[in-house]
């Protein structure tokens, strides 16, 4: 009996010892692909203006219509981010104003002017001072004759047009138009600025 008990005993011993030396299963997890980093967006940052277009300048020589002495030369140049209009009228009544208009066409070939069409008016807008709204891209401000007949230009153009971008909106093109009478900033279409004494096309500066 006792040769049993001992018999068992060494059976159980061994079966536990060969369980202790048995490695414990694991399981295997896999770890999953870490995620691709995501690419910072941003918002792409407003294209500046291309220098030919911000530091573009414009030129017109006027010449006189049939039976009329004005001519002159005007430049057109970007000041503080829009276009202003420089130049010199001469073969004006002395003390006279005038109107003196954007036309929407770039041409002088009709004996009177009147081929170079009406006010250059990109915006739809009614006719007005280019100091209040509204008013066309080709408003500007009357030009007044020293007692000489001749006027010094030096002033501003709608906020809106543009020297050389191409568009719409671009005087490149465009007629120039002196009238012979003031505009009076409030007739519609034109200002009641009359005749038309000399007339020219704005040209891209070289």
């Amino acid at each position: 009996m006792r040769l049993i008990h001992t018999s068992l005993f060494a059976a159980i011993a061994t079966l536990g010892l060969a369980a202790c030396g048995k490695p414990a299963d694991t399981p295997q997890t896999e770890t999953p692909p870490a995620a691709p980093a995501e690419s910072a967006t941003t918002e792409p940052a407003p294209a500046a203006e291309p220098a030919s277009t911000a530091d573009a300048s414009a030129t017109a020589e006027l010449a006189p219509t049939q039976g009329n002495e004005t001519k002159g030369s005007v430049t057109f140049k970007r000041v503080d981010g829009r276009v202003h209009v420089t130049g010199q009228i001469s073969g004006l009544k002395p003390g006279s104003e005038h109107g003196f208009h954007i036309h929407e066409k770039g041409d002088c070939s009709a004996p009177d002017g009147t081929s170079a069409g009406g006010h250059f008016n990109p915006g739809k807008q009614d006719h007005g001072s280019v100091a209040s709204d509204p008013h066309h891209g080709g408003d500007m401000p009357n030009i007044k004759a020293d007692d000489k007949g001749v006027a010094t230009i030096d002033g501003p153009v709608s906020s809106n047009v543009n020297i050389g971008k191409g568009d719409d909106f671009d005087i490149i093109g465009r007629g120039l138009i002196v009238h012979a009478d003031p505009d009076d900033y409030t007739s519609q279409p034109t200002g009641n600025a009359g005749a038309r004494l000399a007339c020219a096309v704005i040209q891209k500066a070289p």
